[in-house]
């Protein structure tokens, strides 16, 4: 149903103008809430953090015009801010490795920037037990099993863990 029903629905009912900013704050997508947040890093003239946002901006752009769809699904969304963060964090470890703090330093804040995006991310024990749950409910017992146990984990931790964090945690506990 789309808010112009709500809208018309629900005016007679409440405070109309406090109920409608607080749905669509709520039904707010991603682009809507980068583009938030671009405008307010130029009035604090943040550029790490513009730069930052004007990447997830582009991303979500380019993968609107690859898929030619009018609006990204949540998943693919995820998916999106997921690959921008792991870039950065890469990036950061390369330049690190090559000593290049001067270059690392801003990697990381736009990493930090982006994940802001996220879900929260469980914790490392947290991501044990739930690996511990997988392994005893497709019955794995070696490291011959770790792709079912890998297939099942990535989808249910999809976006609330790391893919190598879950991939470290599955190896431990199957070794």
């Amino acid at each position: 149903m789309k808010i112009a029903n709500f809208e018309r629905i629900l005016s007679g009912f409440f405070d109309f103008k406090i109920l409608s900013s607080h749905f669509k704050f709520i039904t707010m997508s991603l682009e809507k809430d980068v583009m938030t947040q671009m405008k307010a890093a130029m009035k604090a003239k943040d550029s790490a953090a513009l730069e930052a946002l004007r990447a997830v901006k582009g991303a979500i752009l380019l993968a609107k015009t690859e898929n030619s769809q009018q609006e990204l699904t949540e998943d693919q969304e995820l998916k999106i801010v997921q690959k921008l963060v792991k870039q950065r964090k890469d990036s950061a470890q390369v330049y690190r490795e090559q000593n290049r703090e001067d270059l690392a330093v801003p990697e990381e804040q736009q990493a930090e920037v982006i994940s802001q995006f996220l879900p929260e991310q469980l914790s490392e024990a947290e991501i044990e037990a739930k690996v511990e749950e997988i392994i005893a409910k497709t019955g794995a017992d070696g490291m011959k099993d770790m792709g079912k146990v890998m297939g099942v984990a990535s989808q249910e931790l999809a976006g609330k863990a790391d893919g190598k964090t879950i991939s470290l945690i599955v190896k431990k506990k199957l070794a």
